[in-house]
């Protein structure tokens, strides 16, 4: 049996997507999913580019949060809805990520970077004036030091979201990089947080999981076992994305048990 929830999907609420909540929720009730995790977005101090509102990215929780319990009434008895919040990391915008993290309930938060030196790799500019090797190096390394400043949230999100947009992904090796994943690692392994499969680059050109398996592979090697699973849908069309793959991932690389949360407690699913 696949894994049957999706813990990090994003609605008209987020910055980057039109829609709706109740599209979604049944879209994960359609594909027989048990739980769902609504992790919207938040990014201060996002580097808008291309004429885009600087506050783009800046949510309003208080609204979010009014339709989602709407929507956990409406459905309680056919899907688990939880209440979830990507806060994207950035060195400037620590203190108010940390006031975010703690004004509200949330059952889940997931930290992200979105990007390094001012520029979100999503505008294409991002390797611009530099190899690829350094501007991954520059990337991993800035999720380390935003994660490490930031120990309000759950578990990582996409760890190599970068190569989503990159000029040549097939170049890029992880095991480049293992020096980086091991630092986070550590810090991770120490302070009970984990990381997330995210299957939202199967639908990029990098055509492969976030993290890439390599990587999930050494964090398992280093005792890693608290994972979560998202589709990172921004319609309904995505949510539960890649899960049968994102399930055989798993087990092929020894875990017995993905999570959920409530309340910011992890609950312990065995994949089947």
């Amino acid at each position: 049996m696949p894994v049957l929830c999706d813990y990090h999907l994003h609605s008209h609420h987020s910055g980057d997507s039109s829609e709706s909540m109740e599209a979604i929720v049944l879209a994960a009730i359609e594909k027989g999913l048990k739980y769902i995790c609504f992790t919207e977005h938040n990014d201060y101090g996002y580097p808008a580019e291309n004429g885009d509102d600087p506050e783009t990215f800046v949510l309003n929780v208080d609204s979010y949060l009014y339709e989602l319990l709407a929507l956990k009434e409406k459905y309680q008895d056919q899907i688990e809805i939880s209440f979830g919040l990507e806060i994207g990391l950035s060195p400037e915008n620590i203190r108010k990520n940390a006031i975010l993290a703690r004004e509200h309930e949330y059952d889940f938060i997931i930290a992200s970077t979105h990007f390094e030196s001012g520029i979100d790799p999503y505008y294409g500019n991002y390797y611009t004036g530099r190899t690829d090797v350094e501007a991954n190096r520059a990337y991993f390394g800035a999720t380390v030091q935003n994660v490490k400043a930031m120990q309000n949230f759950d578990v990582v999100g996409h760890l190599d979201y970068v190569m989503r947009y990159a000029p040549n992904p097939q170049s890029y090796n992880p095991s480049d990089y293992m020096d980086i994943w091991e630092n986070l690692f550590e810090f991770l392994l120490e302070n009970e947080k984990g990381i997330e499969l995210n299957t939202g680059g199967l639908r990029s050109s990098f055509g492969s999981i976030h993290p890439a398996v390599p990587v999930i592979k050494r964090y398992r090697e280093m005792g890693g076992e608290l994972i979560t699973i998202g589709s990172d849908a921004h319609k309904a069309a995505d949510v539960g994305y890649a899960l049968s793959e994102a399930t055989d991932v798993l087990k092929e690389l020894g875990f017995k048990y993905y999570s959920v949360y409530q309340n910011r407690i992890a609950e312990y699913k065995k994949i089947l």
